[in-house]
């Protein structure tokens, strides 16, 4: 189900056009240029008049993201890992886990494991995932943000092109069998407004804030793992705590202690801010 925003967005368009072809209309009488140079060109710039141009060149990797749904993070692979480290240190010691850091393919639990390896102090260790993930939810708010904006100039742009095409309809009344089709093709430009911003736009970004979310759950239990293991928590109490972070369904499945790595999306979306 990692393509929800794709299969949601397609729908929603197959839907339209079915119901213009239930009412008998023509799909290419919705087709007009100069709308479409208005509210897209439009809404284009005045993002970027709102943003960086690194942040803005960066939104078709978003958006493929968006539509793509990333990586998938594996909570319940990541709890096991997080009790099975805990079972070795708690046979072995700390020290023990460096040489398990090679079997943590994920480079924030890896980073939390090698802290408390090297002995650092449980509230640096703690200061400096959290701070590691506030950073992260900050570039993935400002990603998500940037289609917020666009999603908000969009239906304004689609008005403004309506009024200017209504101008020039009301320049040339003296051609009154022409007015029903030019009225008409005034108001293309604010359904291309409304549909961009409601079908395309605003659903990407709130798509992404998913996607940020997850992760950081994610990065909490791990946080919360990381700070047990280092003080020498039981592993089955370990995977207790570890299951509140996880889904109904999938509670249980930290017990089953094996390393297996986690993946998060986070690099991808980290290039794109």
């Amino acid at each position: 189900m990692k393509q929800t925003t794709a299969v949601g967005i397609g729908g929603a368009f197959a839907l339209l056009l079915l119901a213009v072809l239930m009412e008998g209309g023509q799909p290419a009488s919705f087709i007009n240029i100069p709308a479409f140079v208005i509210v897209v060109g439009g809404t284009a710039c005045a993002t970027l008049a709102s943003s960086s141009m690194a942040e803005a060149a960066s939104m078709p990797k978003l958006a493929v993201l968006a539509f793509t749904g990333g990586t998938t993070v594996d909570r319940p692979g990541a709890a096991r890992q997080m009790v099975s480290l805990a079972e070795k240190a708690r046979r072995e010691g700390l020290l023990a886990l460096e040489s398990q850091l090679d079997e943590v393919e994920d480079p924030f639990t890896r980073k939390g494991v090698a802290l408390i390896v090297d002995g650092t102090d449980s509230l640096v260790v703690e200061t400096i995932l959290r701070s590691e993930i506030d950073g992260m939810a900050m570039r993935h708010a400002k990603n998500a943000k940037l289609f917020s904006t666009a999603g908000g100039f969009a239906p304004t742009l689609g008005i403004l092109g309506t009024v200017m095409s209504l101008v020039h309809v009301l320049e040339n009344l003296s051609n009154p069998g022409a007015l029903g089709h030019s009225i008409a093709g005034a108001f293309i430009a604010t359904l291309y407004g409304v549909g961009s911003a409601n079908l395309i736009f605003l659903p990407i970004g709130n798509r992404l804030k998913g996607m940020s979310e997850v992760e950081v759950l994610y990065r909490e239990m791990i946080v919360e793992g990381v700070l047990a293991l280092q003080a020498g928590d039981n592993p089955s109490m370990l995977a207790e705590r570890l299951d509140t972070f996880l889904e109904p369904g999938e509670r249980g499945s930290a017990s089953k202690s094996a390393i297996e790595p986690a993946v998060v999306p986070e690099p991808v979306m980290q290039e794109a801010a």
